[in-house]
């Protein structure tokens, strides 16, 4: 399927700092609850993250990411996520994190 250009840009996908991460039992799936900074304009938004494979709760903490910000709430088990953190699966289909080398600052947009 192919989208146009302007159907891309309508994605708000900003770099991000984990500020604070921690397991979340009630997901069905292995998962954590993970808080992200996305600079002065959008602040601290939260999201669940089935990223337990390759990554612990202390290894997140101060990892740069990249996530959509604009895709609206959505419930997991309780919890408001409010951005859909990126990556791509391994060949075991473990989540590995986009990221940024070098880092920028918090809240800058994807283009």
């Amino acid at each position: 399927m192919t989208i146009s250009y302007d159907d891309f840009e309508k994605v708000d996908i900003r770099s991000g700092s984990i500020v604070k991460a921690e397991h979340f039992a009630r997901a069905h799936k292995p998962a954590y609850k993970v808080w992200a900074d996305f600079g002065p304009e959008i602040g601290i938004l939260q999201t669940s993250a089935q990223v337990t494979v390759h990554y612990t709760p202390e290894s997140l903490i101060g990892r740069q990411i990249l996530g959509a910000v604009n895709l609206g709430e959505k419930n997991i088990a309780g919890f408001a996520s409010q951005f859909l953190m990126l990556g791509c699966a391994d060949l075991q289909g473990a989540v590995c994190l986009a990221s940024l080398t070098p880092n920028v600052e918090n809240g800058k947009k994807l283009f």
